[in-house]
C-alpha cells in the first residue's frame, strides 16, 4: 500500500475517531510525507502556497457580508416584505420561508450561516401559521443548503479555484438550477400535515393591515436596500464592473453602508460581534483549505489522481454510468464531510475524468454544488441539521425525519440537472 493510499486510510480512521476534519486532513498528509521521506519544513511552504490565492479572498468577505446583513435587521425586513407579498395565498409562511431562503442564498453564500441568520424568524412564523416545528426546521435546512448553489456561492468560488474554471461563468450557470431546486421544495408543502389537515388547506393567519397594497408598499420601502443586495453583487459581476472576488468586498462595504446610513442599525458592539462571528466561520473554512493543500500535494506526488481517475474511466465505456458513480460517491461523501473537504479530496480525481469525457466543467461544477447541498441535509453529518437542532432545541432525528420529503425532491432535482445540462448552460450561452 503506497503512502498516498495509507494517507486516505489514516484520514478516514481519524474521522471515525471524531478528530476535526481540518486536523484529520493535516495529520494524515504529514504522516504520508513522513512515509515518503520529505522534511516537515516543506509543510509550511505548501500551506502558504495553498491559501495564497487571490480568489480565496472572496470567502471571508462574503461570510462577513452575510453576517452583517443578518445582524443589521435586513433579514427581518425581508421576511416581513415577502410575508405581505404572499398574503393569504395557500401555503402561507411555507412559501415565504422558501422564497426568503433562496433570496438569502444570494446574500450569504453559506448554508449553515443562512440557517443561523434567518432560521429563527422563518421557523417561528411557520409555527404561527400551523406548520409543525420539525417540518419548518426541515424546510429552512433545505432552502439554506441551496446557498452553496445560488450565487454568490462560497462553494462555487472554491470549485473555480480547484478546477481552474471561470467563477463568473459558474455563478451565471448556477442561477436557474438554484431557483429550480427551490421550486421543487414547494411540491412538498401540500403533504405536510398539521392538526389533521395539510398546510395548503389553510390560509395565513390574519394580520393587522392597512390594506394589501399599502402594506406591500410600506414593507417594500423598509426592505428596499436589503432587496437590492443581490442586484448590486450579481449585477456588478455580470456587467463586468468587478470580479467575483472584488464583489465580496463590495458586498461587505454595501452592508456597512446600509446599516450605518439607510437603517441606522449599525453599532460598534454589533460590528464587533459580526466581525468575531465572521472571523470564526472564515477560520474554519480556511483551516480546511490550508491543510487540504498538504493533502492535495501528496495526492499529486503519489499520482493518486492518475490511478483513481484511470480506475473510474475503466469502469465503463458509458459516460452516464461513470457520472452516476461520481454522483453516488459525492452523495456518500457529503453524508460524512462538509462540502469544502469533499471538493478538495474528490475534485482532483474527478476533473481529469471530466476533461477526458469532454464534459463541460461549468455544468459539472453546478452539478457538484447541487449534490453537496443535499449532503448538508443528509445524516449523519448534515451540518444544516445540527444548526437547526441548535436553533429549535429539537432532537436532530426529528428534523432529519421531517427532511426526508425535501431530500427526495432534491434528489429528483439533482437527476434532472444531470440529465439536462441546458438547465445550467443556456444562460451562460446567452450571455456569451
Amino acid at each position: 500500500m503506497g503512502a498516498g493510499t495509507q494517507m486516505i486510510v489514516v484520514f478516514f480512521l481519524l474521522m471515525a475517531l471524531r478528530v476535526p476534519v481540518a486536523f484529520s486532513l493535516g495529520l494524515s498528509a504529514i504522516y504520508a510525507m513522513w512515509q515518503m521521506g520529505f522534511g516537515f519544513e516543506l509543510a509550511g511552504d505548501l500551506i502558504a502556497t495553498g491559501i495564497a490565492k487571490y480568489a480565496l479572498l472572496a470567502i471571508p468577505f462574503f461570510i462577513l457580508a452575510g453576517t452583517l446583513m443578518g445582524s443589521l435587521g435586513i433579514a427581518e425586513r425581508m421576511v416581513r416584505f415577502f410575508r405581505v407579498l404572499i398574503g393569504d395565498l395557500p401555503g402561507g409562511m411555507g412559501v415565504v420561508g422558501t422564497v426568503v431562503c433562496l433570496f438569502w442564498g444570494a446574500v450569504s453564500g453559506s448554508g449553515p450561516a443562512s440557517v443561523a441568520a434567518i432560521g429563527p424568524m422563518i421557523i417561528r412564523g411557520m409555527e404561527e401559521d400551523g406548520y409543525p416545528r420539525a417540518a419548518a426546521a426541515a424546510l429552512v435546512c433545505t432552502g439554506a443548503a441551496l446557498s452553496i448553489v445560488i450565487p454568490p456561492s462560497i462553494g462555487l468560488v472554491i470549485y473555480g479555484v480547484i478546477a481552474e474554471t471561470s467563477i463568473s461563468a459558474l455563478f451565471t450557470a448556477a442561477i436557474f438550477p438554484g431557483l429550480f431546486m427551490g421550486l421543487l421544495m414547494l411540491l412538498v408543502l401540500p403533504f405536510i400535515k398539521a392538526k389533521g389537515r395539510t398546510a395548503l388547506d389553510r390560509l395565513a393567519p390574519p394580520i393587522e393591515s392597512d390594506g394589501y397594497w399599502r402594506d406591500l408598499g410600506r414593507t417594500f420601502r423598509e426592505s428596499f436596500w436589503g432587496l437590492m443586495t443581490p442586484v448590486v453583487i450579481l449585477g456588478g459581476i455580470y456587467s463586468g464592473i468587478f470580479t467575483p472576488t472584488e464583489a465580496a468586498l463590495v458586498a461587505t462595504v454595501y452592508a456597512l453602508a446600509v446599516g450605518a446610513f439607510a437603517y441606522r442599525t449599525l453599532t460598534w458592539r454589533g460590528l464587533y460581534e459580526a466581525l468575531s462571528d465572521a472571523a470564526a466561520s472564515s477560520a474554519v473554512v480556511m483551516l480546511v483549505v490550508a491543510y487540504a493543500s498538504l493533502f492535495g500535494w501528496v495526492v499529486t506526488v503519489e499520482d493518486l489522481v492518475g490511478q483513481y481517475s484511470g480506475q473510474l474511466l475503466g469502469l465503463s465505456d458509458n459516460g452516464a454510468v461513470i457520472l452516476l458513480v461520481i454522483m453516488v460517491i459525492l452523495l456518500i461523501a457529503g453524508m460524512f464531510m462538509d462540502p469544502v473537504t469533499v471538493m478538495f479530496i474528490c475534485l482532483p480525481i474527478f476533473m481529469p475524468v471530466v476533461r477526458e469525457l469532454g464534459w463541460d466543467p461549468v455544468w459539472f461544477g453546478v452539478l457538484v454544488m447541487v449534490n453537496l447541498a443535499i449532503g448538508l441535509i443528509t445524516p449523519p453529518v448534515g451540518i444544516n441539521l445540527y444548526v437547526a437542532a441548535n436553533v429549535t432545541r429539537l432532537p436532530i432525528e426529528r428534523i432529519a425525519r421531517a427532511a426526508v420529503p425535501f431530500l427526495l425532491v432534491s434528489l429528483i432535482g439533482l437527476a434532472l440537472v444531470a440529465a439536462f445540462p441546458s438547465i445550467s448552460l443556456f444562460l451562460p450561452e446567452i450571455l456569451k
